[in-house]
Order: C-alpha cells, then sequence, then structure tokens
C-alpha cells in the first residue's frame, strides 16, 4: 500500500495565495475573518429608485356604485328639488306683489243710482250680490260681515274682489245668502262681488280672472260609494 492510499495520511490543505507564510507557519495565528475581508470587495449600491406607475398623471374618473351613487343622486334630486322650490317660492313672492296692488284703469260709475247685480256659487252656496256706491260696508242677509262671518281668513276672502280695483272703501255690498256652509258662503260672496264687479266695468275681465276671481270653484265633496265607508275609504282587509 502506498502513502497515498493509506487511510492515515491526509491530504494537507492548499495555502491561499493572499495569506502570508507566517501564519501558514503559524495556524493558530489565521484569523478567518481576515480573509473573508480580503477576498470580498465593498460595492457601494445606488438608491433605489422607485418604478414610474403608468397613468399616474391621469384624472381618475370615479364611476359611484351602490349605494354611493343612490346617495349622489339622492343629493343632486334634492338640489334640484330645493331650487324648483325656491323659484316657485319667488314667482308667489311675485304673484303676492302684483295681487297686493289694485288695478290700474278701473272707470266704474258710482251716480247715486248705480246698481250692479250679479250671482256668485260654491259647492251648494248661493249668493245674490248687489254693489252700489257707499262707504265700504258689508250687509249679508241683515247682519254685518263680522256678524256673519267671524273668521277673519273668510272676511279677508271676501274683501280681495274690491281691494283688488281699489274701491273697498267706495262701494257697499248687499247680499242674500243660502245654502251651503261658511267657507262655501264666502266663496260664493266672493264669486258673486267679482261678477258684479264685471257689470259695472266689462275691461276688468282679463285682470280678475287671472287673479282667479271669476272662476267658479267647481269642487264639491265626492259622493259616498257602495261597499265602502267613504267616497275612497275601503273597511280594514282580514285574510281570516
Amino acid at each position: 500500500m502506498t502513502d497515498e492510499q493509506s487511510p492515515e495520511t491526509e491530504p494537507m490543505p492548499e495555502t491561499p495565495a493572499d495569506v502570508p507564510a507566517e501564519a501558514v507557519a503559524d495556524p493558530q495565528a489565521l484569523d478567518p475573518t481576515e480573509i473573508v475581508e480580503a477576498d470580498v470587495e465593498y460595492i457601494e449600491e445606488a438608491p433605489r429608485e422607485r418604478p414610474a406607475i403608468p397613468g399616474a398623471d391621469l384624472v381618475p374618473d370615479i364611476v359611484l356604485e351602490g349605494d354611493a351613487l343612490l346617495d349622489a343622486e339622492a343629493r343632486a334630486a334634492a338640489e334640484a328639488e330645493a331650487e324648483e322650490a325656491a323659484a316657485r317660492a319667488a314667482a308667489q313672492a311675485q304673484d303676492v306683489v302684483e295681487e297686493a296692488q289694485p288695478i290700474a284703469m278701473v272707470a266704474i260709475d258710482l251716480a247715486a243710482g248705480a246698481r250692479y247685480t250679479a250671482t256668485g256659487k260654491r259647492k251648494t252656496g248661493v249668493a245674490r250680490v248687489i254693489l252700489k256706491p257707499g262707504t265700504g260696508t258689508y250687509m249679508i242677509n241683515g247682519k254685518t260681515l263680522e256678524e256673519f262671518f267671524p273668521r277673519e281668513t273668510l272676511q279677508r276672502v271676501i274683501r280681495q274682489p274690491l281691494e283688488a280695483v281699489g274701491y273697498e272703501h267706495r262701494m257697499d255690498v248687499v247680499a242674500r245668502m243660502h245654502g251651503g256652509g261658511v267657507a262655501a258662503q264666502a266663496g260664493a260672496l266672493r264669486h258673486g262681488i267679482a261678477r258684479a264687479l264685471l257689470e259695472a266695468d266689462p275691461n276688468l275681465r282679463g285682470e280678475l280672472k287671472r287673479r282667479g276671481f271669476l272662476t267658479r270653484d267647481p269642487r264639491v265633496k265626492e259622493r259616498k260609494k257602495a261597499g265602502l265607508k267613504k267616497a275612497r275609504k275601503r273597511p280594514q282587509f282580514s285574510k281570516r
């Protein structure tokens, strides 16, 4: 058996070229960290840059879905409704201002014997009205306006036609009423006064009609239907 094949002999490790001879002679003086530091070269790495995102400069077009979409639609509808309400309020305020002003160019003969008669209706109430020159007093079935219609709202409704033409203190009203309730009789009296003013001055038709004084209110209580409790109210449904 030769020396190379002998198991007792081990091959000597090769000596690195960078290790000094003194270190090889003295194995205890060999420091492994010095060998690693000698072999590794330190390379300074450049700072890492974030890759550019395609389309980052574009403005996103957000498409809402679900509850967010419903909320947006509700807000838009609420804003539109608020604008419409404001426009309606402005129009109503303009109409109120116009109606508060008396009609110009009114020519009514206020001679001593002038009489203008007409008939007004509302629901089942009928008012036969006579207009004559005076101081603005109302006589209804032998009673004053305050006695026959204690409610101030009804009194204002009745005075509207004469106030519209500016003759509320220059003409007296004499009326005979029958049928209907207090609200129906007030509407009938206003209708009769407006028609009597039309008899006094036909040129007032356009303005009185625009303000709604000449229109006969057709609204009446709807009749009861068979099988129902009232006109439209049904009995409560019971399954068993």
